[in-house]
């Protein structure tokens, strides 16, 4: 849900993302808080996520980054045991400590993996949950070929991704620096090779998925807006600004400061986002 997003190797690039050393804390935040101040969309979806299996399911949480993903399908689903899968030791280490001290110790367990190399034992599993994950692979044909493989027949992958950061200024006189500010981020996930904008839907059918369900979830939040949703947006520019600095002229990049500081008294603040989803079945006969 949540998101962040070169990723094919180790590093993060212009963007965000669950599965290569994530490497600061504001990212961490960003993560937890975008789940926080998306709640709406997240209860959705993962209630979307539990129509999809019965019984006790096994899931992976690929590229699982602090767990929000983990967490929500581990509480939604009682009887679920939830593999949580990231490259980042650090993180893993976040999503073990939250599961001793939630109780969930028994049913939550991480493996440290890249999804960009070869696997350990992941399966079989009911359901593998990639969000915000599977445009940073550098091969997307492999890796959907390692997750048909660890679901058991029958079972699911669902894929949630986004285009971009979402936005806080549209409206207002500083709208034109954050499109210049998106167009920076655009043009270096180009350069890096992300796999933003993908046709999910004709990636899983390639792969032997029967695609089963898609949807594009259009987010908006109006202020007044809580604490938690004015600190998202000032740790998301704040993570614009360090990643794109270079990129900008120094008057943009001291509006940006200006912006970020003065963001809690801003009675236009308004919280813009896109979310895709994609799902598909491994068919019960392969």
């Amino acid at each position: 849900m949540a998101h962040d997003h070169g990723h094919h190797g180790h590093g993060h690039g212009p963007d965000h993302g669950h599965q290569h050393g994530h490497g600061d804390g504001n990212l961490a935040q960003m993560l937890d808080l975008d789940a926080v101040v998306l709640h709406d969309f997240y209860r959705e979806v993962i209630g979307w996520a539990g129509s999809l299996v019965a019984g006790d399911p096994r899931i992976v949480d690929l590229g699982a980054g602090t767990g929000v993903g983990t967490f929500a399908l581990a509480r939604a689903l009682p009887g679920a045991q939830v593999t949580a899968v990231d490259m980042d030791e650090d993180m893993l280490g976040r999503i073990r400590h939250r599961a001793a001290a939630e109780g969930l110790g028994d049913r939550v367990r991480t493996v440290r993996a890249d999804l960009d190399g070869d696997w350990p034992e992941l399966g079989p599993a009911d359901l593998v949950w990639a969000s915000a994950s599977m445009h940073h692979l550098a091969d997307p044909a492999r890796t959907l070929a390692q997750i048909h493989a660890t679901l058991r027949p029958g079972g699911a992958l669902m894929i949630t991704e986004l285009d971009a950061f979402p936005t806080f200024l549209g409206g207002s006189a500083d709208a034109a620096l954050e499109e210049r500010c998106h167009a920076v981020l655009a043009r270096l996930r180009l350069e890096a090779g992300m796999h933003m904008g993908e046709d999910w839907g004709a990636r899983l059918k390639a792969a032997g998925f029967d695609p089963e369900g898609e949807r594009r979830f259009d987010i908006e939040l109006r202020a007044p807006l809580p604490d938690q949703a004015v600190r998202y947006a000032q740790v998301t520019l704040e993570r614009t600004r360090h990643r794109i600095e270079e990129h900008l002229t120094g008057d943009d990049v001291a509006r940006l400061d200006a912006i970020v500081a003065t963001l809690p008294e801003r009675p236009d603040l308004t919280i813009r986002a896109t979310r895709d989803v994609w799902i598909g079945r491994r068919p019960a006969n392969a």
